[in-house]
Order: structure tokens, then sequence, then C-alpha cells
């Protein structure tokens, strides 16, 4: 009988030690590492694809044929914008989220509307959980099948005899294999069966959905080789009390990463917003203090977003600084350049800012915007809801210029506004290619003049 064999892996990057370590010397965590029975048989082999004793050649990169690693797309626009176009054959994508947010309808919305061979196995939920799911979705597809199935080497002999056209693992943490002798969702069982379904959708050509779990850190649960081994890794983000979803792309070796796709929570499943600046800018009153219009960019996607400001006098002594969907220490910026570069006493003051709909953005083009809300809300004076903010404010109090100012302007347009305030140092913008009016600035306390005179 074999004897077991344990190692020390860390939570945080996967590193493997023979004994307990207090820091990690890969990613210098503290104490990260925890103990894991890891025995593989002698007897195992891979169990997918060729053996490892069969010899590998290299090729002149002039003489490889391109294959058929070409896209199709999904049906859902709004993923196919994450994927950089659509799906590439071979590819293996892990999405993760908060549970509850909706990685799991996403995913058997996807399968019910392709009309393609789709298997979706589920090791959370059983077959009348997910035909429960599917009737509430409204959609009943011939083509999508379901297996509940957590053993891997099941799942790879089922594959191995009944190849589908896209496969959907829900979760990448609830499969186990026989040749690791650790609990499912260990650091060491994840790396094999993620490795394993990498071998598959490589050498099949079949593309990969993966979800997987996030720990109380917000980061998808697992070493963090996990994401490295994957072709795409996205993130199913939003807030619980709004009904938006932001599916976010963090990696994409096919296309930019840097591209959201917006959706809306309903009772039969998720909905494509195309137009979600109509949407966040739909509930506006007029004559109220402390609210703005900016412009925001997502990879190539312009967003129109009302953003509102609360500034008040600090009663508990120690002012208060509150960000909900705004970098707190930007905001923590843009507060000191007022107060130094134009006299406003803000330290004494209690700022509260909210970007409206549950967004969070990190566009450093909203900075004027925020100021703007922030003078308003401070003066008690409304800003006009015929003009919109796109600028980046620096620490000498100047507005800077913003990347795809032709795409902001645009959007703005669109929807009605007759003004927006911009860099002056945005070079290529002409007056006559446009209807809007562009106010250009170059300094805050030119914004403020502007405003309020």
């Amino acid at each position: 009988m074999t004897k077991a064999v344990t190692k020390y892996f860390c939570r945080n990057c996967g590193h493997a030690a023979s004994k307990w370590l207090g820091k990690c010397p890969s990613c210098e965590a503290w104490n990260s590492f925890e103990e894991e029975v890891v025995q593989k048989s002698t007897s195992a082999t891979r169990l997918w694809g060729r053996s490892s004793k069969e010899r590998s050649e290299a090729k002149n990169i002039s003489e490889i044929i391109q294959g058929n690693e070409q896209r199709f797309s999904l049906i859902d626009k709004e993923l196919d914008r994450v994927l950089g176009g659509g799906l590439v054959s071979g590819s293996i994508t892990l999405i993760g989220g908060e549970p509850g947010i909706g990685k799991s309808t996403l995913l058997l919305q996807l399968a019910l509307r392709l009309n393609k061979k789709v298997l979706y196995v589920s090791g959370e939920e059983s077959e009348s959980q997910l035909k429960m799911r599917a009737e509430r979705i409204g959609i009943i597809n011939n083509a999508c099948y379901v297996m509940c199935e957590t053993s891997l080497s099941n799942l790879l002999n089922y594959l191995q005899h009944n190849p589908p056209e896209i496969l959907i693992v829900d979760s990448i943490q609830t499969l186990s294999s026989e040749t690791i002798d650790s609990p499912p969702g260990s650091i060491s069982q994840i790396k094999e069966c993620t490795a394993e379904l990498l071998r598959f959708a490589k050498q099949s050509n079949v593309p990969v959905f993966l979800i997987g779990h996030i720990n109380k850190d917000g980061n998808i649960a697992g070493p963090k080789v996990l994401e490295h081994m994957v072709d795409t890794v996205l993130q199913f983000e939003g807030d619980r009390h709004y009904n938006y979803r932001i599916l976010r792309t963090l990696k994409n070796r096919f296309g930019s990463a840097s591209e959201i796709g917006i959706y809306e929570m309903r009772g039969s499943g998720l909905r494509e917003i195309e137009n979600p600046s109509e949407i966040l800018i739909g509930e506006r009153e007029d004559h109220l203090s402390g609210i703005t219009i900016s412009c925001a960019v997502e990879g190539i996607r312009p967003i129109l977003l009302e953003t509102q400001a609360l500034v008040s006098s600090a009663v508990y002594g120690t002012p208060q600084r509150t960000s909900n969907g705004f970098d707190l220490r930007r905001l923590s910026m843009l507060l000191a350049v007022l107060e130094k570069r134009c006299g406003f006493q803000l330290g004494v003051k209690d700022v509260f800012i909210n970007i409206a709909g549950g967004m969070k953005l990190e566009d450093p083009g909203l900075d004027l915007g925020i100021v703007a809300a922030i003078l308003s809300s401070y003066q008690n004076l409304p800003v006009s809801r015929d003009i919109a903010f796109a600028g980046e404010i620096g620490l000498s109090g100047e507005v800077r210029a913003v990347s795809r100012i032709e795409q902001r302007i645009s959007e703005a347009e669109k929807l009605g506004f007759k003004e927006m305030m911009v860099s002056k140092y945005n070079k290529g913008i002409d007056q006559k290619n446009t209807k809007i009016q562009l106010v250009r600035i170059g300094k805050v306390e030119e914004a403020f003049e502007w405003l309020f005179g």
C-alpha cells in the first residue's frame, strides 16, 4: 500500500512546498500555506489525449497551416463584445463572480439560445433544478444536453464518445480527479482538473466555459496559476440591490482586456443592455444641485452616466469621505486639488459621491464631472442638464486630455445634449463636425467660473 504524500500549497498563488512556511517565497503572502494530501496513482496516465511517451516535434512557424480557429457569434452581443468579437474554437474561458450574481443563469441561457450542441455539466444543481431554471428563462432547446457529474474521469469518458460543440462546467471547484487524493475544491484538484480540460479543449478544438467561485477578497478561488492557464478570464459583478450586472474582461488572449458587457437581471433571465446611457441617465430631476452627467469609456464603448455628490458640514468632528462606484483615493486627490488650487474649504466638509445605477468605473475621464458635482453641491447651485463632462484632473488643477474624445462627443450628441465640457488639450476636435457646443477649458478654476459665474 502506497504511503500518503502530503504537501503544502499557497492558497494565493499555488506555490508548493514540502513543509509549512510562514511567508510564501513566490507571492510573499503571510500564513497562506495549507496542507493537502497529494498521492497520484503509480499507474495513473493522462486522462485525455496522447501518452506522454510519444515524441514531440517542433515546426517552423512559416510552415504551420492555420486551422479552423475562427470566431463564431454567440448571439449574445454583450458576451461577444467582451470575448473580443465572438468565441474562439478550442479556447477555455473562466467566469467568476459572487454567489447568486447570475453566472449559471448567463451560461444556461447561452446554452439554450445557441443552435449548437452544448453540454452543460453541473456539479451543484440536479437535473430537475436545471429544468426549472430553463423553464423560467422560457427557452427549450433540443440541442442542449445536461449532465450532473463531479467525476472528471467520467466526464472525459463521455466526451470521448459524445463530443459537444461547446462545453460548460459549473463549477470547476466541484470537479475532482481520482488521480489526486485531495478533496474537491483544493488547489491540487483545481489545477489537475483545469489542466485536463485545457488539454481536451486544445486537442478537440471544443471551446470550454468554466464557472469559478470567488473568495472573500473578491478574487477567483483557487491558485493564481488557474487564471494563467485559461485563455480568457471574465468577472461577473453587480450590486444585488440593483438589477444591472456587468460582465468585465480581466484577461483575454484573443482580444481587448478592457471591454464590459451590461445586463439587466429579470425574472425570466438576463437581458442585454445595448445602450446603457439611456438607462443610466433616465431618472433625472430638474434644478437639483450636486448632479452632473459624465461620459466614461470602457473598452471602446462610451457610457454617459449620472454622477452625484453631496457636500455637508462635518457634524462629528472628523470629515467623512464616502464613495460608491468611484475610487476613494482618487476622490481624496480631487478634494485636495480643489482646496489647494481653488481655495474651497472642503477639509471641514463631509463629501459623499455616488455613481448612479450601481456602476463601478475607473475611467479618469470622470474627474471633471465629479468635480463639477462637488462644486454644485458646495455652492448649492444646480448644473444645467444639457451639459456633459469629460476630462481628467491633474495635481496642479489642469484639465488633461482624455482618450476617445470623438466617441464621447458623439454619444452625448446622440442623447440630445447641447453642450459638453472638455479639455482644451484634446487635439483634433473640429467644432464643425458636431452639432454639440464644445466648452474647452484648461484649469478647474475655468470650469467653476463658466458654470457658476
